[in-house]
């Protein structure tokens, strides 16, 4: 083989070296740190759109049904206890998950809870907490979960020792 050859092998090794390195350095990382807790608050861009008032010339009037709907039908989660005590998370229609992962809407730091937990979502007008069969339970005031139960607004849910109340 050329000299050639051979230093382009020697820089081809020591390149897949560094990248092994560098790999094994952020998995390392990953385990020592754990995973990052993203906010899902909306940015301020989001904020200054939604502070803009309508630009419709008609006013705007509230239905009387919507406004009786939505006093009896909870529209956010608060945490009330647990490491994320204060945090509030707007329902969606789709559902929403409550776990440790990433993925989860509300990501608990909580050892007791379980990577997909417990899921919130909305069936024939009304919302339902299921247990997603969880290793600790979810708890829906002092009753465990077995099966969707029915939610409204001022229920407590606790999954581990994050407690989590149901609001307007």
């Amino acid at each position: 083989m050329s000299e050639l050859t051979l230093t382009i092998i020697r820089l081809g090794l020591l390149v897949l070296l560094w990248v092994f390195v560098f790999s094994v350095v952020g998995v390392l990382r990953g385990d020592l740190y754990g995973t990052r807790v993203v906010s899902r608050a909306p940015g301020r861009r989001a904020q200054r759109v939604a502070a803009k008032p309508p630009r419709s010339k008609q006013p705007a009037t509230p239905r009387p049904k919507a406004k009786a709907r939505r006093n009896r039908v909870p529209s956010s989660l608060t945490v009330t206890e647990g490491p994320l005590a204060g945090t509030s998370l707007r329902l969606r229609e789709a559902g929403t998950l409550i776990g440790r992962n990433p993925e989860c809407a509300l990501v608990l730091d909580d050892d007791f809870a379980s990577g997909r937990h417990a899921r919130i979502f909305e069936r024939d007008g009304g919302w339902f907490v299921e247990d997603l069969g969880s290793t600790n339970g979810t708890f829906l005031g002092a009753q465990k979960l077995t099966d969707a139960m029915p939610v409204e607004v001022g229920s407590v849910l606790r999954i581990g020792k994050t407690v989590v109340e149901l609001r307007n």
